[in-house]
């Protein structure tokens, strides 16, 4: 596909603001939406805060730029074109080498001698800030030792919308303020280090059967487009948008499109989220990528808020491209404006300054497509072999605190007085292949796409290479062996008698099971990409039933990507402890017997509800289109009623709630205080308006296409994506006559949104609820403080996660939303500790769709605070 396909979806993504996305509040009205046009894409402001010298400097360098090499530093180069899974041109003149993005959100993918860190999801249980801040920061200090400028994550979309999503754990939690706390935290980490975080994926993107719709056809769909996501705009507001908000205002350098519609529009070409929302309400000023492949127009996806395309190609590896030489095409003959191309290029060197890339520069020195010393540079057309993998080690301390990291996130699901052992037991036993090693090694699978051993991460691009990985059965052995005692094991799920002979002998047996899941282009088992069911894999639940049959102390171990049933051996009186340890990364067995042996007191709390049954949680997943073979559709009609928010609406027990976790100690809450804060400014809808799109070059472009024809100099690398044109004939420009034929002789008008070329753009003032990152500054004016005293009323040393729910008191609020949280470190045993959080304008407005803005309510609001989402130990009312 190339510009002629590009003009056939512009032409055909006419929006219509009849039935806009601020319309569709009502279930009846998501089937078939659309959102409403918003032009032209914001400009960076370089009065933004935090932003200033960086888009400063940017404007300056951006400045010098020629036309082409504009193009070549929004424009990948293609599949496997250079040494990163994303790569831009260089810009040789001035010395600025080819920009490196790479997976992943749990550390390096594609690469040697680097870390395997804790997922998301798992991480996210450990509630726990400097877990957050110290893993986005080891990740961001490996990225930067190994030469890479962007590290692609953190993610909070999905947000965990259904509970089977395939990439849910990459992710944090079904919980916005969680997520939206975790990921601030993450990107704060990852840029500290001298890395651009890319948040991805905005937006909707909740599910992996068909995502895309060629990826579809591959699994026998027969669909011609990408899944739509339809949601109101206050679903989209208080749910979806929130996390994204708290990265904007954590200075995310990038955000990524997802390849998903929304409300029928794609995301890397929708002007209302990108322009309108993310670049408009959001304030955000760093630069907005493809996912790959998730481009689907050339011009239409620039007017949009598109700044960079990745990896470049049309198709992987193809040479085709909406952007390279069409861009420069369309640069040339007017469509697209000097001042969008501008902006483009300076919202990426804005990031590239911000995180200070040009002070901790360091040269690429890995090679995505080999592990090998040596291969070519150029992998897309086996070009210029040389050296292309130092294997530098990166790694530093990274496993302590990775360990600490997966012990911090255990949570403890029951406890029947077993647990902790002593490492002295008589006789223990360990059953499962979920104990074991992987039968082919750690990364014995491509992207970690199969499950024959213990489960440490999903499967997908959202993986990194193990430098090792700790088996539990290795720690449990490790701990038994030091202190003289017996173990045993058998990791054959299905070697019935070898299990009842050893767990009839054993005084402790400890139980392994595990549900995997990952990205949509890898099936394993019958899952594509997300999971079929929620029973654990392997068929756990008989091990566990034939481990208890003869053994009448059993511990349960869960390596999971989110929730699965328990309703088969919960309650079953044999089994005296469950443990639901997630993807804890490469010291996963490590991580695990921190917590089983006493070391660590277990403070970890469920990010997620674990139900009684699928049907429980009220939201499923699409897995057969409905839409004949058009684009299917996904309504969700359940607004922000997801986890444990539609159990309490619905008034469904669940096993265990959000926020649910034990300790080898004991909790008690008492002295509740709330304190008003005074004198605090009145909410004031911002009106602001734009000024001029700036003018960085003093010299237009020549519209003389000899001027931007491939140099005699060049040594052509086959299929990379270059920014010149084949021939001083638009028609033939770009080697494809049919295309740029129609191009030139194209009506713009049907391809050209109104005033998406305007950039005297006064007019239209900026959204209500923006004024800054994250939105409008009085959101988030402290209103409140609620403090509580918290403690120990046990025997040991632990820490206790408290936590804070309001209840917003209107008809279509949720029962309880958190709105704080903290881990206490160290409580002693009889010691009282004070548990403190603010509550800001945000954190208790609700989304007024009329107005298009945040408000406070005249309902009664409370506050409760406990230990869990339905522990509430204390409660008061807010005087508002």
């Amino acid at each position: 596909m190339r510009i002629a396909s590009s003009i056939a979806t512009l032409a055909a993504a006419r929006l219509v603001a009849s039935q806009a996305l601020n319309d569709s509040s009502s279930s009846d009205a998501l089937w078939g939406a659309t959102s409403p046009p918003y032009y032209p894409s914001p400009w960076v402001d370089e009065t933004t805060e935090g932003w200033e010298t960086a888009i400063r400097k940017a404007k300056e360098f951006v400045g010098q730029l020629t036309l082409l090499e504009k193009v070549n530093l929004t424009t990948g180069v293609g599949w496997e074109g250079g040494p990163c899974v994303g790569n831009v041109g260089e810009i040789p003149r001035l010395a600025f080498p080819a920009l490196c993005l790479q997976d992943s959100p749990t550390g390096i993918r594609f690469a040697d001698y680097n870390s395997a860190f804790t997922s998301g999801g798992t991480a996210a249980a450990s509630w726990d800030r400097k877990v957050w801040y110290q893993r986005g920061y080891g990740m961001g200090e490996e990225a930067k030792g190994k030469g890479i400028d962007v590290l692609l994550g953190p993610v909070v979309g999905p947000l965990g919308r259904s509970p089977a999503g395939g990439r849910n754990w990459e992710g944090f939690s079904p919980d916005p303020y969680l997520s939206g706390i975790a990921v601030a935290e993450s990107v704060k980490g990852i840029q500290d280090a001298g890395v651009i975080a890319c948040t991805k994926h905005y937006i909707l993107n909740e599910q992996e059967h068909f995502r895309q719709g060629p990826e579809s056809v591959g699994f026998g769909f027969n669909i011609t487009d990408s899944i739509s996501s339809n949601v109101d705009d206050r679903t989209l507001h208080e749910l979806y948008l929130w996390p994204f908000a708290d990265a904007v205002r954590a200075g995310t350098g990038s955000i990524m499109c997802s390849y998903n519609r929304i409300n029928n529009t794609y995301g890397c070409e929708n002007s209302q989220l990108l322009n309108g929302i993310l670049k408009g309400e959001l304030g955000f000023q760093g630069f907005v990528v493809s996912d790959w492949g998730a481009q689907h127009s050339g011009v239409f996806s620039a007017f949009a808020g598109l700044d960079m395309t990745m990896p470049g190609d049309t198709t992987f590896s193809t040479g085709n491209a909406f952007w390279g030489p069409n861009l420069t095409l369309a640069l040339t003959n007017g469509t697209i404006p000097e001042w969008r191309i501008d902006d483009m290029a300076t919202r990426i060197m804005a990031a590239y300054y911000l995180v200070g890339r040009d002070k901790n520069y360091v040269e690429t020195n890995f090679n995505s497509w080999t592990t090998d010393t040596y291969g070519y540079a150029n992998a897309i057309g086996d070009k210029n072999y040389g050296l292309v993998n130092k294997h530098v080690d990166v790694r530093g301390e990274h496993g302590k605190q990775i360990r600490d990291a997966g012990a911090r996130s255990n949570v403890l699901l029951k406890n029947n007085g077993v647990l902790p052992l002593t490492g002295k037991e008589k006789w223990t036993a360990v059953f499962g292949s979920d104990a074991g090693d992987p039968m082919y090694g750690p990364n014995g699978c491509s992207d970690r796409g199969c499950t024959n051993g213990t489960l440490a991460v999903g499967w997908g691009s959202g993986t990194s290479n193990f430098p090792y990985l700790v088996s539990p059965l290795t720690a449990i052995q490790n701990e038994v062996l030091s202190n003289g005692g017996i173990i045993q094991y058998v990791t054959d799920d299905y070697a019935y008698d070898q299990i009842a002979a050893l767990a009839s002998q054993a005084s402790h047996s400890l139980v392994f099971v595990n549900s995997d899941s990952g990205e949509g282009y890898i099936s394993f088992d019958g899952n594509i990409g997300d999971r079929n069911n929620l029973t654990v894999w392997h068929d756990g639940e008989t091990l566990i039933q034939n481990v208890t049959a003869v053994c009448n102390n059993v511990i349960v171990v869960i390596h999971s990507v989110g929730p699965v049933e328990l309703d088969a051996f919960v309650d079953n009186e044999n089994v005296t402890a469950i443990i639901w340890a997630g993807l804890p990364g490469q010291e996963s067995g490590n991580s695990l017997a921190d917590v089983l042996y006493g070391r660590v007191t277990p403070g970890g709390k469920l990010p997620f509800t674990f139900g009684k049954s699928r049907e429980d949680y009220g939201t499923d997943l699409l897995y057969v289109p409905n839409n004949g073979e058009e684009s299917p559709q996904d309504d969700f009609n359940e607004g922000p009623f997801i986890d444990y928010r539609s159990f309490d609406k619905n008034g469904i027990e669940p096993i265990y709630e959000f926020g649910f976790g034990l300790s080898y100690t004991n909790f008690s809450y008492s002295n509740l205080k709330i304190t008003k804060h005074p004198n605090v400014p009145a909410y004031t809808p911002n009106n602001a308006t734009n000024g001029f799109a700036p003018s960085l070059n003093s010299t237009p472009f020549s519209e003389d296409l000899a001027d931007y024809q491939f140099p005699d100099d060049i040594e052509r690398v086959p299929l990379f994506i270059y920014p010149y044109l084949n021939s001083t004939s638009a028609n033939v420009s770009y080697g494809d006559s049919q295309a740029s034929e129609a191009y030139a002789a194209a009506d713009k008008s049907t391809y050209i949104p109104e005033g998406s070329q305007d950039g005297t753009a006064e007019w239209k003032s900026r959204h209500p609820a923006g004024g800054a990152p994250g939105g409008n500054p009085r959101l988030y004016d402290v209103l409140f403080t609620v403090t509580a005293t918290v403690t120990n009323t046990g025997g040991v040393v632990g820490d206790e996660v408290a936590q804070l729910y309001v209840a917003l008191g209107g008809p279509d609020d949720p029962l309880y939303q958190l709105r704080g949280f903290d881990r206490l470190y160290d409580i002693q045993p009889g010691q009282s500790v004070t548990f403190g959080a603010d509550l800001t304008r945000r954190d208790l407005s609700s989304w007024n769709t009329n107005a298009g803005d945040w408000e406070i309510t005249e309902y009664e609001k409370k506050v409760y605070v406990g230990k869990s989402s339905r522990k509430f130990e204390l409660d008061g009312t807010l005087d508002l």
